[in-house]
Formats: structure tokens, sequence, C-alpha cells
């Protein structure tokens, strides 16, 4: 069976980016359709920390933060080098706070300001100290009414029990939940809540993080009569004279040709699962775990490159890299967990096959995954391991493993964690060089009881400061490892989404091979070559150009006069 539809604008994705414009073009009074692979909304920005870069925005303003007029564009110049992109980055950083305050006035996406997150490289003129980031606020999953049901649910190994836990004090009351009488009644009074939703709805409430952006940006598409297609598939786009006027889709009861008066907005989620283009783009692609949904497949830039845009070959990294662990679940799935938070506490180093530390582990999630490329041999596996005693695993996790009171058990037994009474016998079940590991760790322990760390400086900016432990001194990132049982769990390269995505202008159009605008064809989030040229100066950095562009593209198509 085949399907013809009108509308003004098409947009292909579901996640920040795609509903970010499909809620700027309905707002300019376009009549909307929004496309989405899954039989879910929300794409990776479900999954994620949902936290947006967005300097300037009026939010933190209202907080007390003073941008300084041209230091966000310092510091993004001094970090991305020659990847930097002037007409981009003054596009995002003109746009961004004017976003932030759209979202603000006119919708159900409301957010808490970030006011104490630095940037990563404080070192770099223009660096900020905080009040950059925003994070869209908790959101009552009951008000999307039946629509709840094609929301997508968090990831289930950055939750739990399906419950999200948002950085700062909420995920604090749950790291200090024995020892604070305060934060053991808010945990209990969270628990008993999400408990009772999963009762009641098969699923939690309390929405935070990126489920909660999703939800917010689902809610205020839906007030604005945009339409949410799910199970709708991108595959050719449809042009005439050289513009872009429609699109045919892959729906559940077969082809569905889209007519789109102002054309398409691609934001299909980038390509980290087609295969043979990360293969081609991808440092040492052969071990690398994505952290994006499935459905993130290269349809948009396939779709695009077709139409006449081309992919950017510019950038510093294909990818937002991230350091990952592989978990497998009792039911015998299979996840990947992002190492975000433990990386910079006090108590645990990483450290390659030879036993030796490669990086500052609490630099950037990027930076950790790029030093392990940077250390890897030609023709060995880049695989690093994270290691600790029992003081650190107890109180603040590792990996997937969650703090005391709760178990160890079930990921020893899973192979998940491994466990050794010596430092030793740690070494041997990782496969790891037992004398090279034991020197390092007396190096290390050496110099962390100063709070110390001559080897790669950690603990010694702002930003490593904050992924520190704040009631532990004199260093917050540092501690000796010297407490029996030992435990590691093996890191390997992996991203939240690809950086490499199609080139475009200040506007979001496409650009065809001799640098003109593909007409009628926008693209934003990683479907867009990223703004920040392949690097990754601050938390947010993904989220935020992806809403930044997103709106951007709306905009521009709901005030084109063809």
């Amino acid at each position: 069976m085949s399907q013809t539809i009108d509308c003004d604008l098409l947009v292909a994705g579901s996640g920040a980016a795609g509903l970010a414009a499909a809620v700027a073009a309905a707002h300019g009074g376009l009549k909307v359709v929004v496309a989405e692979k899954a039989e879910v909304i929300g794409g990776t920005t479900a999954w994620s920390g949902g936290w947006i870069w967005a300097p300037g925005n009026p939010v933190c303003a209202a907080g007390g933060t003073q941008e300084v007029p041209g230091a966000a564009r310092d510091y993004l110049e001094a970090v991305q080098g020659n990847a930097f992109n002037a007409e981009l980055v003054d596009a995002f950083l003109k746009a961004a706070p004017e976003m932030v305050g759209f979202f603000e006035r006119e919708t159900e996406l409301q957010f808490d300001p970030g006011l104490k997150i630095p940037d990563t490289y404080s070192h770099q003129p223009g660096a900020g100290m905080g009040g950059r980031s925003v994070i869209a606020q908790p959101f009552d999953a009951r008000r999307l009414g039946k629509a709840l049901a094609l929301l997508r649910k968090p990831m289930r190994e950055t939750s739990f029990m399906g419950m999200t836990i948002q950085a700062g004090p909420d995920l604090r009351a749950f790291m200090t939940v024995l020892r604070a009488p305060r934060s053991a009644i808010y945990v209990a009074n969270r628990m008993a809540r999400h408990l009772w939703h999963l009762a009641r709805h098969g699923r939690g409430m309390a929405l935070r993080n990126g489920n909660a952006l999703a939800g917010r940006l689902m809610r205020s598409a839906l007030d604005l009569g945009v339409e949410l297609r799910v199970q709708h598939a991108l595959g050719s786009l449809e042009t005439e004279g050289g513009a872009v006027v429609g699109a045919r889709l892959a729906g559940p009861d077969g082809e569905v040709t889209v007519r789109s008066r102002r054309g398409v907005v691609l934001a299909c989620g980038g390509y980290p699962h087609d295969i043979a283009r990360r293969n081609a783009t991808f440092p040492r692609p052969e071990t690398h775990a994505s952290l994006a949904v499935p459905e993130a497949g290269g349809d948009g830039l396939r779709a695009g490159e077709a139409a006449g845009g081309r992919q950017t070959q510019a950038l510093v990294a294909p990818a937002a890299m991230c350091p990952v662990s592989e978990v497998r679940w009792p039911d015998g799935t299979r996840g990947t967990f992002p190492h975000i938070i433990e990386r910079g506490k006090p108590g645990v180093i990483g450290v390659l096959a030879n036993g030796r530390r490669f990086c500052n582990e609490g630099l950037g999630y990027h930076d950790y995954v790029t030093a392990l490329l940077e250390a890897t041999a030609e023709g060995d596996t880049p695989e690093s391991w994270l290691v600790c005693d029992h003081r650190f695993i107890r109180r603040y996790g590792l990996g997937i493993t969650r703090p005391a009171p709760l178990p160890l058990a079930p990921w020893l037994r899973a192979g998940y964690l491994t466990r050794a009474a010596t430092l030793e016998a740690l070494a041997q079940a990782c496969g790891i060089d037992a004398e090279g590991l034991a020197a390092t760790i007396a190096q290390f322990n050496e110099s962390a009881a100063r709070g110390e760390d001559p080897e790669f400086q950690r603990g010694t900016s702002p930003y490593m400061r904050l992924q520190g432990d704040p009631d532990h001194g004199p260093n917050p990132c540092l501690a000796p490892i010297e407490t029996g049982p030992f435990y590691a769990v093996r890191v390997i390269p992996g991203s939240f989404g690809t950086f490499a995505g199609l080139v475009t202008d200040g506007t979001a159009r496409v650009l065809g091979p001799e640098g003109t605008p593909v007409p009628g064809l926008y693209a934003a989030g990683t479907d867009m070559a990223s703004v920040m040229g392949g690097t990754y100066p601050a938390g947010g950095i993904n989220l935020g150009p992806a809403l930044t562009f997103g709106f951007i593209a709306g905009r521009h198509a709901a005030g084109a006069t063809t």
C-alpha cells in the first residue's frame, strides 16, 4: 500500500534536534510532520544525561552568571584550533541564548541552571567556571497522557530499576545514602514513589535527565499540533529542480510519500550503527561500542548525500568519545555502560595491559578515549582497566556496580567485575602485567597520600575537582589504592554519537560540493557536522548544538518564502 501526505515541513528523527526543529517551525505557523524510524520518540536524547551547553543563556543569567562578551568564542577557538568554523560557532553562540529563552517562554520545556559546572579545559582563554549549562527540569510523565506510550524509556544501564538519577544534589543523595540521614530520607521517598509508579504505570513517572528533555519536547510538539509518526523510516528525498520538496518513508503499512512545501530537516541520529561508514571514519573501530540507539544507522547522511550534500572531512575526531564497559544482563541481553562519574573520584586509576597509567583519569571522557587510542600500539586491542580497592567500590561504585548497600555479587557472577585478594592475583585474572601494575600503584599511592599526581596532575583544575569527592582531602580526586580486596572492570572505546555529519551553513542548510545550499534541505544534531570541530570542550556540547541548530532550522523554514 502507498500513501501521500502534505505538510509544510518534514522532520526526520525525533531526538533533541528533530523535536526542536518541529516545535520552532510549528510555533512559526507551519504544519509539521515528524517521522521517526523507531517505535518510540526521543532518540538517543532520551538516553542521555540531558545537560545542554548554551553560553549566555538567560536561565543562568537569572541565577547570577555574568557571561563575558566574546569569552565563549575565544574558548572554542582555542580548543578547536584549525577545526574552528567561525560561521557555525558564531551562529551557535548567537542563537543558543535565544533558543533557551524561546523554549522557556513559549513551550513546556523549562530549564534548571548549571551554575557550578566548569568547562573542561580551564587553562584555555575564555573557559567558563560555571553558568554555561542548563538541564530540563524534572517532568511528570503523566502529563503526556496516552502519548506516554510513545516516549522511549531511559537507558537500562544508566538508570536504577528504570529510575533516572540526575547529576548534582539528586545523585549526591544516592551516593551518600549510608552516611547522611537527610540523604537516606530523600532516597527512601524517591524509591517509594518510583516503586508505586512501576506498579501503577509500568514505568517511572518522575523523569529526569535526557528523558525529561525528550518528554518536555514531545509535550511541546503535541501542544502545537505536530504530527508524530513512529515506525516511519526515512528512505529517499524527493527533489524538483534541485530543491528538496519531500521524502519517501517506509511505514508499517507500506510506503508513504510526503510532500513538504518548506523542505526537510535531517535529524536521524548520525551514523553510529552504519558499520561500513563507521569503519571508514573511526580510529580502531573493531572494538568500538556505541551508546546511541540502534536506529541511528546513517539514514540521514545517505539521503542527504543523494540529494547533493556531503559529509565533512575536517574534524579532529569523528565522534563524541566515551570510555565504556560491556554489560551482560542475567536475562542474556547485552548493554553498554558509559564511565562518566567514577573516574575522577579518589582511589581509582586506569591502566593498560602493561599495568601502566596512560592518562589523567579525571579529565573528560572524550580525552580518556583519545589517550587510550594514542597509547595502544598498532595491532594491539585498545582496552584498559579501571582498578580500585574495596573502600572505593563500596563508596562510589565502579561502572554499573553500584555503591553500598547494593550487592557486588551479581556483577562478579556475570564476569563484569573482577575481584582478587591481592593486586598480583587481580592482574593475573585480568591479563594485566602484574609487576607493572604493582609498580604503578606503589608510585601512585605514595603521591596520592599527599594529594598529588606528578605524572598527570589529576585534581588540579575546577573541572577535575568537580568530578571528585568534596568530602575528601587534601585533593578531592586522589586517594591511595591499598585496602583489599581489589577490583577491576575492562573498559574500551565507545561514543555517545557521531560528529562527522553533513556540511551546513549557519542556518543549518545542507551545503553541496560548491558550498551553496541545497534548497529545502536542513540538517541538525548528529546529521550535521559538529560545530565543535570534533573536540569536546564541555559537557553538554552534543545537546546544546542539537537543540540550537534544530531551533535555527525550524525558525528558518518558518520564515522561508518558497
